[in-house]
């Protein structure tokens, strides 16, 4: 890098100005790269395999399966049942890709937009003209 020659010489900020580089940019280009990090240990209070599997369950279930989890756990307390928090039932649903809606939607069928059409002169009549169409297409007409 030139500017850390430079600055060798003459010193960091002179390098800097004369190249035309801001100081911050000069030194966080020669941090060194962060190298791999080290995988989260599984904290003790974590929810086990099973635990995980009845809360998926739970949540995929005909009862809860149009719920939030904010509702499901609301439910489950007024049951005298406790699973698991709110924000861990939304961590299961993200590593299982169900973070959505999870019923089935309406699809909406395509509507074709109404397109008014003139061949001739006096064929229609609108308010508006710059939409309508000729029987040239548009790049042909001038």
């Amino acid at each position: 890098m030139a500017a850390r020659s430079l600055a060798e010489k003459v010193g960091v900020q002179p390098a800097c100005r004369a190249l035309g580089v801001s100081r911050s940019t000069f030194y966080r280009r020669a941090r060194p790269a962060p190298g791999p990090q080290q995988p989260r240990p599984t904290p003790a209070r974590a929810l086990s395999k099973v635990e995980r599997e009845r809360v998926e369950e739970t949540l995929a279930s005909p009862r809860f399966v149009d719920r939030a989890p904010a509702e499901v756990v609301a439910t489950m307390l007024d049951e005298g049942r406790y699973l698991c928090s709110e924000r861990t039932m939304y961590r299961i649903l993200a590593a299982n890709q169900p973070v959505k809606d999870r019923r089935s939607q309406r699809v909406h069928p395509k509507y074709a937009k109404p397109e008014l059409v003139a061949a001739a002169p006096n064929q229609v009549w609108s308010w508006d003209i710059t939409r309508l169409r000729g029987p040239l297409r548009s790049n042909q007409q001038t």
